[in-house]
């Protein structure tokens, strides 16, 4: 009977230890449940528990639940949170080298966007964030961005003008609608809504998922074509909770992060030939643009402003030669 006790004993004692030892890593998303990168950060956390043996898995908090982007960021940095999927935007200020692929225009298309990212360049950036308190693990897509409005379509340079646009949280954005003469007004994600509705702002700019899943179409009906933006989406991980693991974990984590690319760009792609369907059902008016050149014509002064240093010219020089 003791021998019973004592065998019962320990093995309670080791699966306490595993218990302690087991981990799921908090994430925090904007988009809501069902959105191609939180499925993607899913599958990472299925990848790394199997990898791991059950012992790390992920846990994905969506639809804003620990908070903004730019609340995650601080948390994220601070330790208070293991990791996010954020836009590349709300970063430029914290490491600069990301302004290189959120400039306006600078994809020629998804596939020159997704070879890049894939390439020297894009492992370039992502190792310039561990100075600022992240780890940058990989990239998702995120689409071609494009203006949408509520009172009346763009089908030119000259119809943005005047009207108020809600942006991300970013100075290049603001300054990139402002160069277009548009009033560039930051803003919430989880505000635009409500925004558009009640005529606080003429109209927002995103991607057909987010214009969709948000049901901004509702408020604003015409998806105008601008195509201006291609700015990527970023798996970060918290170089303080980082810096605690063993290197063989670490690299597990990378290696997960990085095999769930090929899996969000299957969900994207699929999203967003999905997203376009159910906006253009519950009314959505699409504008292509005739004349997209005078929109790249007038982003000068923003590539004069933000891609201002000699490294960030280079960078900009690398993505465009990349063929």
């Amino acid at each position: 009977m003791a021998r019973l006790f004592r065998y019962a004993l320990t093995t309670l004692s080791i699966a306490a230890a595993f218990a302690v030892q087991a981990r799921d890593f908090r994430s925090a998303d904007v988009h809501p449940a069902d959105y191609p990168t939180v499925e993607a950060v899913k599958q990472m956390g299925k990848t790394l528990s199997a990898a791991s043996k059950g012992k790390y898995g992920v846990k994905v908090y969506p639809a804003g639940a620990l908070g903004s982007e730019r609340d995650t960021i601080e948390q994220l940095k601070i330790g208070g949170l293991d990791m996010m999927r954020i836009n590349a935007a709300p970063l430029n200020n914290i490491v600069p080298e990301t302004l290189a692929i959120s400039m306006p225009f600078v994809f020629r298309s998804k596939e020159h966007m997704r070879k890049v990212l894939d390439g020297p360049v894009g492992d370039e950036i992502l190792a310039a964030m561990a100075p600022q308190g992240m780890i940058g693990l990989a990239y998702y897509d995120s689409g071609a961005r494009s203006l949408y409005t509520a009172k009346k379509p763009v089908k030119s340079l000259a119809d943005v003008k005047g009207m108020k646009i809600r942006v991300q949280q970013s100075d290049l954005f603001v300054a990139m609608i402002e160069a277009m003469g548009a009033n560039a007004t930051p803003m919430p994600y989880g505000e635009v809504y409500t925004a558009l509705k009640t005529g606080i702002i003429d109209g927002a700019e995103n991607n057909w998922p987010s214009y969709e899943s948000s049901r901004h179409f509702e408020a604003a009906k015409y998806y105008d074509e601008t195509e201006h933006s291609m700015v990527p989406e970023v798996l970060v991980f918290s170089k303080k909770i980082w810096d605690t693991l063993p290197k063989e974990e670490q690299e597990m984590i990378r290696k997960a992060a990085k095999e769930s690319v090929p899996y969000m760009r299957k969900l994207w792609d699929e999203r967003e030939v999905k997203s376009r369907k159910v906006a253009e059902a519950g009314g959505a008016q699409v504008v292509p643009i005739a004349n997209k050149k005078e929109f790249q014509d007038a982003m000068k002064p923003v590539y004069a402003k933000f891609a201002n240093t000699p490294k960030l010219q280079e960078l900009v020089k690398k993505i465009q030669e990349t063929k």
